[in-house]
């Protein structure tokens, strides 16, 4: 027997949500439950997109709120009372916020803390406190631009601003993999893992429509597995210590045996192998694993080879 569908509230704020967004914030919600309550606050007297034409469509009922005071939204204070209306009325199971403004804050935690499921949707300009107040945060604008530019490979990174950075993910999956202490963990987990930690986390905020693809694609230390229909994810393989040592030295050795950048290190390793980290030789910093190549001298930011700082010493005495 099909389980039946959670009924969520929808709340639209007509001030900062913008009508384009209208066919996004239902086919999204779809998979999370039928919007049985759907309303929309401002103040229609004046003109905000928001047309006749698309609130007939989506069922959607306009609450009309007049500013009483100059500078302050009224908006805002009807769509908490409603909220707190059908809260107490135990009407809906979750309520989806759609509102980029971070005074909806301390309304998404009231919710949450009677155990209803809140899922917030706004733009990417939305504040984090908002975006992780909620169980869920789905990013209108960059779905709106990806359904737009659905031809090009990837969304700019300029236009993802305020998301979850890459680096934040790539930690928590190499944090699961160790726990999982198999060395590897399956795709769905991780999945599972990153939309628990992260409320915004959704693979089309960074231009992809498949988590396996993502990672492989922005993922550089990870590697994708495939076993029959299962995907896998696993760290790649690193080269050996003693290689890396010999192309440093070997580095070095062609820009003279001396370089006052150590990035450059950094980079002509990374251009080799893809991606590299001294973390993962045992340092936390690429100027301590220089320093324990011992034909090396590192002071400062300065790297020569020991060899070539003594043969300098001796043209000076001469």
């Amino acid at each position: 027997m099909e389980e039946e569908k959670k009924q969520f509230a929808v709340l639209i704020d007509a001030d900062n949500i913008s009508p384009k967004y209208a066919s996004i914030i239902f086919n999204e919600l779809d998979a999370y439950g039928f919007a049985s309550c759907r309303r929309i606050y401002g103040n229609w007297s004046r003109a905000n997109g928001w047309t006749q034409d698309i609130l007939l469509e989506y069922s959607i009922i306009p609450v009309q709120q007049f500013s009483y005071t100059s500078g302050k939204n009224a908006t805002d204070m009807a769509m908490v009372i409603d909220a707190m209306d059908l809260l107490y009325g135990n009407k809906v199971d979750g309520f989806c916020l759609v509102t980029s403004d971070s005074d909806f804050t301390r309304l998404a935690m009231r919710l949450r803390e009677e155990h209803k499921y809140i899922i917030g949707m706004g733009e990417s300009k939305t504040p984090v406190a908002l975006t992780r107040a909620c169980n869920r945060f789905i990013h209108l604008n960059l779905i709106f631009e990806q359904e737009k530019e659905e031809d090009k490979e990837v969304i700019e990174h300029t236009e993802i601003d305020n998301v979850t950075s890459l680096e934040e993910i790539g930690s928590t999956i190499s944090s699961l993999i160790n726990e999982n202490g198999n060395d590897r963990v399956d795709l769905a987990m991780i999945g599972n893992r990153l939309n628990e930690k992260f409320s915004d986390f959704d693979v089309r905020n960074y231009g992809y429509t498949k988590l396996s693809v993502f990672i492989d694609e922005e993922m550089d230390n990870l590697v994708l597995k495939q076993e029959d229909n299962n995907y896998y994810v696993a760290f790649k393989e690193l080269p050996g210590r003693d290689i890396i040592e010999k192309e440093v030295i070997d580095f070095v050795k062609r820009n003279g045996g001396s370089l006052d950048n150590l990035s450059a290190i950094t980079l002509e390793l990374q251009s080799r192998h893809g991606v590299f980290h001294p973390k993962d030789y045992g340092y936390s910093r690429m100027s301590g694993f220089l320093r324990s190549i011992r034909c090396l001298c590192v002071n400062g930011n300065t790297v020569k080879l020991k060899g070539k700082e003594k043969g300098r010493r001796r043209d000076q005495i001469l």
